[in-house]
């Protein structure tokens, strides 16, 4: 029995981040998009391509963490009903490889709260989006998580640097005088 799917079209020329513009001489944020369904995870990269996110596409949990080792993503954004390596297993993997990837998950299945349960369970906290999910709050929601992603990572080189500085005010309090 094929399912009916109750979808709203929305042309790309229609579709933007609104004031969430990259600032230039940055590079483009990477966003590694895993889908078993071809034109989902096709779709979903065109959408964040055509808002300058570099999108790149697996189609399994398996060639999304080969693509993870060579290429670093800044936020991972996966399904997590797939056959072979479910999403959540691909996420704890990710974080592994690539420990600041932000990652968003998406399900339409309910089964997926078990999942979500047992990663709890082994100390792993991941938001799970419904599917489908419409363009512009897909949008938002990899904005959202680009932007927090970007926040932890200033906050921890902030944190270096005033340990490097405290580290280099001791040295210099350490040495004699003369």
């Amino acid at each position: 029995m094929a399912r009916k799917l109750n979808f709203q079209t929305v042309p790309l020329a229609e579709l933007s981040l609104k004031d969430r513009t990259q600032p230039s001489g940055l590079p483009k944020p990477i966003v590694l998009v895993v889908d078993d369904e071809a034109v989902i995870a096709d779709t979903r990269a065109m959408i964040l391509q055509h808002n300058g996110i570099s999108a790149m596409v697996a189609y399994s949990g398996k060639s999304a963490l080969e693509i993870a080792k060579t290429i670093p993503a800044d936020l991972l954004l996966a399904d997590v009903s797939m056959p072979g390596m479910n999403g959540i297993d691909l996420a704890t993997a990710i974080r592994q490889i690539i420990p600041n990837c932000g990652i968003l998950l998406f399900s339409g299945q309910a089964s997926t709260v078990d999942l979500l349960e047992a990663a709890r369970a082994a100390g792993q906290e991941f938001t799970i989006l419904p599917k489908p999910l419409h363009p512009t709050e897909l949008l938002a929601r990899v904005s959202d998580a680009l932007e927090s992603r970007a926040r932890r990572k200033e906050s921890a080189n902030l944190n270096v640097i005033a340990a490097q500085d405290q580290q280099s005010r001791l040295t210099i309090a350490k040495e004699p005088s003369r």
